[in-house]
């Protein structure tokens, strides 16, 4: 078996794809020219196509410069960075000491923002509005901070792919017929207190999602096969009325109330029909 068989997710993150995977891997082609994934995150739809060679190229992206860094600095230097990662330990005093850091090169970041990601509260990426990463410790008991054969792999699944710090906006301007994109933004709040949009410091709010609906649109309107997922609220149902949409149930365990977690509906969203279409009657309000 190949590296590339087996490489999976370096970080954890809200939010990730893992339940819905199959469901989006079906309405994307079987053969990509340019796979363009402009909200990186953890990255587990691009290790899925990598795995079955389903794209020629890829384009990664993200706005959030430490998410796209700790992808470079695996692409670039792993040796490097498995070397920085195998000296921290988990412990809440060095927790602090490294969150309180600021690491000027590559691979010094990198390391810091994956010990963080393994030993923050619920893999939760989040910061203020200068930018300072602010999620408490999260107390795990074993929390495997540098799992060296993944990062090998991941290096050989990343070898000539573009990675790129960038608007998804941008990004999708560039994409052309024969091209797949695959849109997983900051999710819409299900409610007024939910709050865990604040991956940069830069918000993303209905003025950010509006903008993405017109950006899918242009997509289907250029011929670029596009799947989007996103919390199913009226707003996100409002704005992609009239395509091909369903409605699957997930776990998600960020609430911090324990009774708050739980199964939710979400919204799943393709230019193109897919082969297993929701049986949901589907209403814009």
């Amino acid at each position: 078996m190949s590296t590339r068989d087996v490489a999976r997710p370096v970080l954890k993150w809200a939010g990730g794809k893992t339940q819905l995977l199959e469901s989006i891997l079906q309405r994307l082609p079987q053969t990509i020219a340019t796979y363009r994934e402009p909200f990186l995150g953890g990255g587990a739809v691009f290790f899925a196509l990598a795995v079955a060679g389903r794209f020629q190229r890829a384009v990664l992206s993200d706005r959030n410069p430490e998410l796209v860094g700790v992808y470079r600095a695996i692409q670039q230097d792993v040796d490097g960075l498995i070397a920085r990662l195998t000296k921290f330990v988990s412990n809440e005093e060095e927790f602090y000491r490294v969150r309180a850091t600021a690491p000027r090169s590559l691979v010094g970041r990198a390391a810091r923002t994956i010990y963080l990601n393994k030993t923050g509260y619920n893999g939760l990426y989040r910061v203020n509005r200068s930018g300072g990463f602010n999620v408490p410790f999260g107390r795990y008991a074993k929390p495997k901070i540098c799992d060296e054969l993944n990062l090998r792999r991941v290096h050989a699944v990343l070898d000539g792919v573009e990675l790129v710090v960038d608007d998804f906006e941008n990004q999708c301007r560039l994409a052309q017929a024969g091209d797949a994109v695959y849109l997983d933004p900051p999710y819409m709040p299900l409610s007024k207190t939910a709050h865990f949009t604040s991956y940069d410091r830069h918000s993303f709010g209905l003025p950010e999602h509006q903008r993405l609906g017109d950006t899918f649109r242009q997509l289907a309107e250029r011929g670029v096969c596009a799947v989007l997922s996103n919390s199913d609220t009226p707003e996100t149902r409002q704005l992609y009325a009239g395509f091909d949409l369903e409605f699957p149930q997930v776990t998600r365990s960020i609430n911090s109330k324990g009774s708050a977690r739980g199964p939710v509906s979400e919204i799943l969203v393709s230019n193109v029909p897919s082969r297993r279409r929701s049986k949901r009657a589907v209403s814009a309000k």
